[in-house]
């Protein structure tokens, strides 16, 4: 049995024992503490140095991870509603299960939780919660779950999720606070990559604005212009699509000038109305008009179809101030792709704005030259006149008045025949001074306007409105003679798909390469009967051969009727 004596003994070191386990676990709290702090700073220091705002969105999803032992994370951006989810980075999923999952979550269940309460949210199970409806097929098992906001200056940019903290424990107190540290200075480095990301945006648009005042200045082709405005604007906000149309003389309808980009033959010339096209709204109202998604946009008309594979699209008038525009830009981008935010439209606006200024000024310019070229032709017409004239009309008088003194008759009719030749000089020489003095008059409508007129005339009998596009340069291209049965044609064309086919839809194509023009119609009516009358189409064939051409009929896919008329602008 122990005496007292060694249970004496005993006692002190079985206190100091426990004293020295007490002090060593909180040498280990405190190691781990420093531990944490450092990864909490290194993590700080990595999200801080990143300007390019998608790397400093996942660098933030990793540093979180990896600050709380979690294995799966993601970061969700809050949209410009404020209700739902615009993105979403994962870190822990592999891309097999995020294809196997389906689309990303736009902000339902506990994940809209921290949209509509911005708190940090800590759940020992996800399923116990009233907002938790479940997980989609193929999505791995979660249980414990952090989420906490991200704010940048006082506005809710998204929401930091961790769920599954390794070892199976529930996140705790000091888990919420590490992760709420890591959030606000996410907060400045997301700023931050978003002010550097409009600085190069502003320079990119600077520049841009440049080139483009640059090519005006130089004497560059209206084309070219457009399609530089075109290709800038769609490489700068990342468009599938970029298209310019310009208002069409007498009539109210846009023709789309130039198209680049996804399926851009669909767009590049076609004819579009003022009520049912984006562009068409745009430039009849004035103003910028967005569209979350345009190939079901009610506005838009869906013939022809043109828009597969878009989705955010955006038009925007060039114009400046109170100017009535010049004509209209169309970005869009690709299906899934996020819409143009606010900044975005104000910006291209602007961008729009400087290009019809670059444009006036260039149009300034050139009406100052055509003004001095007037003023020359006018100098020149009146020294004709007043010098070049008088002195061939008194040589004249000088050698008729000479020639009744000359006795030899073939030189007497050397003289007369000089002074014939003289009046002949005067009198070219007045046609020339009359050309130099006249100004080119109005003039008749072009072929595209009247094309645009008689397709509008048709849609009344054909109770729809066909769709119409035309390429390259008809009014300059096609002669009168031509244009004037081309009009004939697509007259006489219209009318029969109204008499005859019960169609609900005809597509006409206008063009021509300068070599040849060409007129297609085509219906998805009921065809050419094979006894029916044929005197409409007799006609136009029968004007084609007159004009050394031809006319072709097929049937389309689907049935209805493809014809095709054309003729060389070349013979006349």
């Amino acid at each position: 049995m122990e005496s007292p004596e060694e249970a004496r003994v005993r006692l002190p070191q079985l206190r100091l024992d426990e004293l020295l386990e007490e002090l060593q676990a909180r040498l280990d709290a405190a190691r781990g503490t420093r531990d944490r702090v450092h990864s909490l700073l290194e993590a700080v220091l990595s999200v801080g140095r990143e300007l390019d705002l998608e790397q400093a969105l996942h660098s933030i999803v990793e540093a979180a991870a990896v600050l709380v032992d979690a294995e799966y994370a993601a970061l969700g951006v809050i949209g410009p509603d404020g209700r739902r989810l615009s993105a979403f980075h994962t870190v822990g999923v592999s891309e097999e299960q995020i294809a196997a999952i389906g689309p990303y979550p736009e902000g339902h269940g506990i994940l809209g939780e921290l949209i509509r309460h911005p708190e940090p949210l800590r759940l020992a199970k996800i399923s116990e919660h009233p907002s938790s409806y479940g997980f989609p097929a193929h999505h791995p098992p979660m249980n414990t779950f952090l989420g906490v906001p991200i704010r940048v200056r006082d506005q809710a940019f998204g929401n930091l999720y961790l769920t599954e903290k390794r070892g199976g424990a529930p996140f705790d107190e000091e888990d919420v606070s590490v992760t709420q540290t890591l959030a606000v200075a996410a907060g400045v480095a997301i700023d931050n990559a978003r002010l550097y990301e409009e600085s190069r945006l502003r320079e990119r648009w600077l520049q841009a604005n440049a080139e483009i005042t640059h090519s005006l200045m130089s004497g560059g082709e209206g084309a070219e212009v457009l399609a530089l405005i075109a290709e800038r604007a769609g490489e700068i906000t990342g468009s599938a699509l970029a298209a310019v149309a310009l208002p069409m003389q007498d009539t109210r309808s846009l023709a789309v000038e130039i198209a680049v980009g996804m399926d851009a033959e669909a767009h590049r010339g076609l004819v579009l109305t003022m009520d049912k096209s984006l562009m068409g709204l745009a430039f009849s109202g004035a103003a910028s008009v967005t569209s979350a998604n345009v190939t079901d946009d009610e506005r838009i008309s869906p013939e022809p179809p043109r828009f597969g594979g878009l989705g955010p699209a955006v038009a925007v008038p060039i114009g400046a101030g109170d100017a009535d525009p010049r004509g209209v830009v169309l970005l869009a981008r690709r299906v899934g792709q996020p819409v143009f935010s606010a900044t975005e439209t104000e910006t291209l606006q602007a961008f729009a704005g400087q290009a019809a200024i670059a444009m006036e000024l260039a149009e300034r310019r050139q009406d100052a030259e055509q003004v001095a070229v007037l003023k020359d032709r006018d100098r020149i017409a009146r020294d004709l006149h007043d010098l070049a004239i008088q002195r061939l009309f008194a040589t004249g008088m000088t050698l008729q008045s000479a020639g009744r003194f000359i006795e030899h008759e073939e030189a007497a009719e050397r003289v007369v025949r000089a002074v014939d030749d003289l009046d002949e000089t005067i009198k070219i020489i007045r046609s020339t001074i009359f050309g130099l003095r006249t100004r080119e008059g109005a003039g008749e409508a072009g072929l595209r306007t009247r094309a645009v007129r008689v397709v509008g005339e048709a849609a009344q009998v054909l109770g729809f409105a066909p769709s119409l596009r035309m390429e390259g340069l008809l009014d300059t291209d096609v002669p009168k003679e031509i244009a004037d049965h081309v009009m004939a044609v697509l007259s006489e064309a219209l009318t029969n798909i109204a008499r005859h086919a019960h169609a609900d839809r005809a597509d006409v194509l206008l063009a021509t390469d300068g070599r040849e023009v060409r007129l297609s119609v085509t219906d998805n009516g009921v065809g050419i009967p094979a006894e029916g009358r044929r005197s409409g189409l007799r006609n136009m064939a029968e004007r084609a051969e007159q004009l050394g051409g031809e006319l072709e009929l097929g049937e389309p896919e689907g049935g209805g009727t493809a014809l095709l008329w054309r003729v060389s602008t070349q013979r006349l």
